[in-house]
């Protein structure tokens, strides 16, 4: 009977040679494999430009890092840092030094951080450091040792760079993605920025949530603009010795939908910090030219013809289109331009650039009036007084508030009229509230008031209705300051 065994194709002596030669080819070949599966591997995790890790790399390395925080290990850190000036760098001194700066920083984030910290770059100047397992304390102490690596200049040959940073900190909690962690350090770098650059600043939930409150505001004040949700409040100005209005201050109110009344100062400083307030200082000038010209067309009141005194942001001055703005609401309401009174703080004039130089002279060579608002709240020189292209001063309400107690203090604001009136300005009184402060200020020649005691800033049915009872050129102010007449 034959057998029905298969055969041996191959010899299972182990010294046989072509069997030892079969195994050290297939062991070759798997090595090969690996070195090209590892080699495709670093490619995949690696930047071509600096050697440090990628996008890729910092995923993979968080992975390992939130993974080891389930057996006990302490949550990782992130460090996110872009590079201050780059662009104007990479403009100025062009792409192939651009990158010799981006492959420097490179080296020195890895000369800074520990052994098992992952170095990433994502892209242009963004670079992020993964700590696995690292405190606090510990990742801002290596975000400081990369700040100093940084300092030191940068040779590019024909010329050398200082590169500084904005860096950003943020620690991982149980639930955090690295899309979350990414965030959080992305809102800190900014807040670096937003302080000065080249410094690390570490996640704040809280400034976080105040910044988010921030630009909600910003989008409801926009629609609020465009959906008449602002009103104008108008208080008056007034002749100390006759109790004649001579003009009144535009003040801006929110009637938000929600929340009501919102005053200024709740809503001013978002709109100047994130660049809204020349939007809504152009919706103020028209606003308040065209209800005076309302009033003046008023038949039904008999008083003289009175300023709109409105306030002017730094942005303002800083805005090429501001005096053609002026113009052309003046045109279009028919006003004359001392009709318009433009008030400016201290702190937008005194900067004196150039363009703050060229829109103060415009706007006095169009014929409207200029008035340093807040006198003596901030810088207090009176040196800048004759230099200024203005008309007027409106004396902070501190130097009055104490008045009545101080007998010294109404000396030294005669010495403060005295210096206004010798610059060839005039001044305003802000922030009188009694019959005392206005005869007191009146008898050293103070010629102009504003404050509660002559009224507070009402909407415009209740100010026209104050207007049409005084009968003529009188403001109603009460009778024992009338006395004083």
């Amino acid at each position: 009977m034959t057998s029905t065994k298969p055969r041996r194709l191959v010899s299972t002596d182990d010294d046989d040679p072509r069997i030892r030669s079969l195994e050290r080819q297939v062991r070759a070949l798997l090595e090969e494999v690996h070195d090209v599966r590892k080699e495709r591997r670093h490619e995949a995790l690696t930047d071509p430009l600096t050697g440090v890790g990628n996008r890729l790399a910092l995923t993979v390395a968080f992975k390992e890092a939130m993974a080891a925080r389930t057996h006990g290990a302490a949550p990782p850190a992130l460090l996110l840092l872009n590079l201050d000036a780059f662009k104007a760098l990479k403009s100025s001194a062009g792409h192939a030094a651009a990158d010799q700066v981006l492959v420097t920083v490179a080296m020195r984030l890895r000369s800074a951080v520990r052994e098992n910290d992952v170095v990433t770059r994502l892209g242009g100047d963004e670079f992020a450091v993964l700590m696995p397992a690292t405190p606090k304390n510990r990742a801002a102490a290596v975000g400081n040792r990369i700040l100093a690596a940084l300092e030191p200049t940068i040779d590019l040959g024909n010329s050398s760079v200082q590169c500084a940073a904005s860096m950003g900190l943020s620690v991982a909690g149980s639930h955090h993605t690295l899309e979350d962690l990414l965030q959080e350090a992305d809102f800190a770098v900014e807040e670096s920025k937003n302080e000065g650059r080249n410094k690390l600043k570490l996640f704040d939930p809280v400034t976080l949530h105040s910044r988010q409150l921030q630009r909600q505001i910003v989008g409801d004040l926009r629609e609020g603009i465009r959906s008449e949700q602002l009103v104008l409040y108008y208080q008056p100005i007034v002749e100390l010795a006759t109790g004649q209005i001579e003009g009144c201050e535009a003040l801006v109110r929110w009637n938000h939908p929600i929340h009501g009344l919102i005053m200024p100062d709740q809503f001013i400083p978002v709109a100047e910090a994130t660049g809204l307030i020349a939007e809504l200082g152009r919706w103020v000038l028209c606003t308040a030219m065209r209800q005076l010209r309302q009033w003046r067309d008023n038949p039904a009141k008999s008083t003289p013809a009175f300023s709109m005194r409105i306030n002017v942001s730094a942005a303002d001055l800083q805005s090429l289109e501001f005096v053609d703005d002026v113009r052309d609401v003046l045109l279009k309401e028919g006003l004359s331009p001392d009709s318009l009174v433009l008030e400016l703080t201290e702190s937008a004039i005194i900067r004196n650039n150039e363009l703050d130089r060229y829109t103060l002279m415009s706007l006095r060579r169009l014929g409207v009036g200029l008035e340093i608002d807040d006198f003596g709240a901030g810088y207090s020189s009176m040196g800048y007084l004759r230099k200024l292209p203005v008309d007027r001063v409106k004396v902070d309400r501190q130097f009055v508030k104490d008045l009545g107690d101080d007998p010294c203090q109404l000396e030294f604001l005669a010495a403060i009229q005295h210096v206004i009136r010798s610059c060839g300005l005039e001044a305003v009184w802000e922030g009188i509230e009694t019959a005392q402060e206005a005869e007191l200020l009146r008898s050293i020649g103070c010629t102009s008031g504003q404050g509660y005691f002559f009224g507070k800033p009402l909407p415009e049915a209740d100010f026209l209705a104050r207007l049409k009872a005084t009968r003529g050129h009188l403001w109603p102010i009460p009778e024992e300051f009338m006395g004083h007449k």
